[in-house]
């Protein structure tokens, strides 16, 4: 058998209880057993002093786009910014990542139709080379009538692995305001007044229409079996309208009553990592912890932090008053349900060797070593784990 090891003293994060320490038996790329009465001739891996748990899964992060273009008009080969990003995330414990490109026509950087494209054709162009799952999460801005066309193509060369949809039209959801719009393109993409301007009343001007193009997508995106997003939902009556869309997540509501509209119906809801690490949203919208406390919080994700993921879930116990299984499953067992990823998210016997060994370095959680498919892709030099 391949990649035959044995994972021993470890504390094991199950699906719905926290062994104290058990081990785990590795064949093949997947689990084959947990405390087995035998382990052959696996190799023995000494993890005692760690926390085991599945690799995370990140449903939303922004990270690539930052690689590509780390500032505004500074571009990277996208090989490279993919190589990058692939090793930051198995630094991070991450072992399916969820690459959030945004198609918003020609207005931010990267968020360009064709260069969203091109991004998330470099994704699975990287994948044979990669540590870790890397998929593409397509985000339409759905007051671009440009994008559809693209993202028809990309859903049909099966190059899309979750869909979104956004409006970032000023008034809801974020940007409560225009001036909210406003300041975030000077800040973020370096815009001139009129710049701004001319792009807020595109976007005004070309919300006609978006209706019919998202029916559109979502009903390509359902006959392929690709799961779809909603994004900062800001009222439960924006949850009935993406629900008749087939919407499975809801991404960032805003605040409680539509996140409770969200699992009413059936949606997973997904936060932000780094607004439980800091304590706050950028944008003024519900607390991730508070999502969390009342029990509305399905999944995290790393949004634009991807090395926030790990030490926010680590909180949660404390923070949250939640078992340590139940934080795990936000970043695990949750995210791997909603995407319809069934082979992987908890540690059991036949599911993928995604595996996690956490060591606290001061009271700072880290990834000291991480497995992907059974393969070993990160290990920190001080703590083989042997």
């Amino acid at each position: 058998m391949k990649n035959h090891f044995y994972l021993t003293g470890a504390q094991v994060v199950l699906e719905n209880e926290t062994l104290k320490e058990a081990g785990v038996l590795i064949a093949d790329g997947h689990i084959v057993a947990i405390d087995p009465v035998g382990c052959g001739e696996a190799k023995e891996v000494n993890l005692r002093g760690h926390i085991l748990m599945p690799g995370m899964i990140d449903l939303h992060c922004d990270a690539l786009e930052k690689e590509a273009e780390p500032r505004p008009g500074v571009h990277f080969p996208f090989d490279f910014a993919c190589a990058q990003a692939d090793k930051r995330n198995a630094a991070a414990g991450i072992t399916t990542v969820f690459h959030a490109l945004s198609f918003a026509n020609a207005e931010l950087g990267v968020r360009n139709n064709n260069t969203a494209a091109e991004l998330a054709r470099a994704v699975h162009a990287w994948q044979a080379h990669a540590l870790v799952d890397n998929r593409v999460h397509a985000r339409y801005e759905i007051t671009d009538p440009t994008a559809p066309a693209i993202l028809h193509e990309l859903l049909a060369n099966d190059e899309i692995h979750l869909m979104s949809f956004m409006d970032h039209t000023p008034g809801q959801g974020q940007f409560k305001d225009t001036d909210a719009y406003r300041n975030y393109l000077a800040r973020t993409y370096k815009k001139e007044a009129a710049e701004i301007e001319t792009l807020l009343a595109d976007k005004l001007a070309q919300g006609d229409g978006a209706v019919a193009r998202m029916e559109r997508l979502a009903k390509a995106a359902r006959e392929l079996g690709i799961p779809l997003a909603s994004h900062d939902d800001d009222r439960p009556e924006k949850i009935g309208i993406v629900t008749a869309l087939g919407v499975a997540v809801s991404e960032f509501p805003v605040n409680l009553e539509t996140a409770q509209a969200a699992r009413a119906a059936g949606l997973a809801t997904l936060y932000g990592a780094p607004n439980i690490l800091r304590g706050k949203s950028q944008s003024g919208s519900m607390r991730a912890l508070d999502a969390v406390i009342e029990g509305v919080a399905d999944c995290l994700c790393g949004d634009y932090s991807p090395a926030a993921l790990l030490p926010a879930v680590m909180q949660l116990p404390n923070l949250a008053g939640i078992p340590l299984h139940e934080a795990i499953a936000l970043v695990t067992r949750n995210p791997a349900r909603a995407a319809g990823l069934h082979d992987r998210g908890v540690i059991a016997a036949g599911k993928r060797a995604d595996l996690l060994a956490v060591r606290n370095l001061g009271k700072l959680p880290q990834a000291a070593r991480v497995w992907s498919s059974g393969i070993t892709v990160m290990a920190l030099a001080f703590d083989h784990g042997e």
